[in-house]
């Protein structure tokens, strides 16, 4: 199997930092995007690190062009109109992949797509807006993608794989998938979220034994979930990636922080409202998530975030 045409649905700042590695080593590249976006890619191209990149743009109702893989790199809220997007790009051979945050992105594809191959996805990287409105990273980041279980790597997966090794994308792909993709869940529930209320970086929760201890709350009620549903993640994970944190950016920004700092929709449906919703689910309590969604979304509410 082999993959040769690559679109990309999302060209924010994650998606552009994988963005330039395949629009200079895949055969055909293309962003899906239609209306003024499209339009806007189309005559300005993105910056990022001070490097323009100016891909192909596909628009939606574009029928002319069939892709091999298509990578989802938009926000959740996005994820419905994205799918739609990619309708008359994807046949019945196309693979499909999310690295987009939260767990719920993969089913919510598979859906809609119910014969093709849709991988689970994450992706590792500290790329933020400048003030410019370009993109900035000094981590070049990582995708974690493949099947639930990749004991044995499907022909897709290797497929995925030889691209993002021909373009220079660190890739990597875990045996259990799902409990790479629920450790990143872990930490984007407890660090996002509470970042975005306390509005701070990361060195906040190294310096500040209220915020660092409720941080541990936090993780503790996705471990504990997790754990109900089967999913082999351990408080022993938490305090690694707590330990880590000594070593980032002290002033560093979380992507809700950014959102609530731009006055932008954030993600936390897909964070306290998947955890409260599966708490239920699976009986397990989740007042931490409960109030953190409660607080998030007055902060939505006040300065009018659609």
């Amino acid at each position: 199997m082999e993959i040769k045409n690559v679109a990309m649905v999302g060209l924010g700042a994650i998606g552009t930092v994988f963005a330039r590695h395949l629009i200079k080593t895949s055969e055909s590249f293309a962003v899906v995007a239609g209306g003024s976006r499209g339009e806007k890619l189309r005559q300005n191209g993105q910056m990022i690190n001070g490097e323009h990149i100016a891909p192909n743009v596909i628009d939606p109702n574009d029928v002319s062009w069939k892709a091999d893989l298509v990578i989802f790199t938009v926000k959740n809220y996005q994820l419905e109109q994205a799918i739609k997007d990619v309708k008359n790009i994807v046949y019945k051979d196309t693979i499909l992949l999310t690295i987009i945050n939260g767990v719920s992105a993969r089913d919510r594809i598979k859906a809609f797509y119910p014969e093709n191959t849709v991988l689970y996805g994450l992706c590792k990287t500290d790329a933020e807006r400048d003030k410019t409105g370009g993109i900035y990273c000094s981590y070049e980041g990582q995708i974690q993608f493949g099947n639930a279980d990749n004991t044995v790597i499907s022909p897709e997966v290797k497929a995925v794989k030889d691209v993002f090794d021909k373009s220079g994308i660190d890739s990597e792909v875990p045996q259990d998938m799902m409990r790479a993709l629920w450790y990143k869940f872990m930490v984007n529930v407890g660090v996002n979220q509470l970042s975005a209320v306390a509005r701070s970086g990361y060195g906040g929760f190294v310096k500040i034994p209220e915020l660092n201890n409720a941080l541990r709350q936090v993780m503790g009620e996705v471990i504990t979930l997790a754990n109900k549903m089967g999913i082999n993640i351990t408080t022993a994970d938490a305090n690694e990636h707590i330990t880590g944190m000594a070593d980032s950016d002290p002033d560093g920004m979380t992507s809700m922080l950014q959102d609530v700092v731009s006055k932008r929709k954030t993600e936390v449906d897909y964070f306290a409202g998947t955890m409260i919703e599966l708490g239920k689910k699976y009986n397990v309590p989740t007042p931490w998530n409960d109030r953190l969604y409660l607080l998030i979304k007055t902060i939505e509410k006040l300065y009018g975030a659609e």
